[in-house]
């Protein structure tokens, strides 16, 4: 009995703070920082990882490989990151 009455102060506490919030869009610069911060520096992590386990046994075509499409790979991520502020300064140059 207590507990269903606390649960049910809980929900409606939550539901009127919920509602009371302004509407805000989705935080896009905070969501790239993160991946940027923490994401990319564990997948390059297991990269290296993989590589030197390769390497160690011998597969250096496979290493060489692997490391030439993780670099093309990155070129092509520092094309597109490069790309977007291009564009951003060209409609602040044509807009403003």
């Amino acid at each position: 009995m207590i507990a269903t009455e606390l649960a049910t102060q809980v929900v409606t506490a939550f539901q009127q703070t919920t509602l009371a919030a302004d509407p805000k869009g989705i935080d896009t610069q905070g969501i790239v920082k993160f991946f940027a911060s923490n994401i990319a520096p564990i997948l390059l992590a297991v990269l290296g990882v993989i590589f030197i386990g390769r390497a160690s046994r011998g597969e250096i075509s496979k290493v060489l490989t692997s490391s030439a499409i993780a670099i093309v790979g990155l070129a092509f991520i520092a094309g597109a990151a490069t790309l977007f502020f291009v564009g951003d300064y060209i409609i602040n140059l044509i807009f403003n």
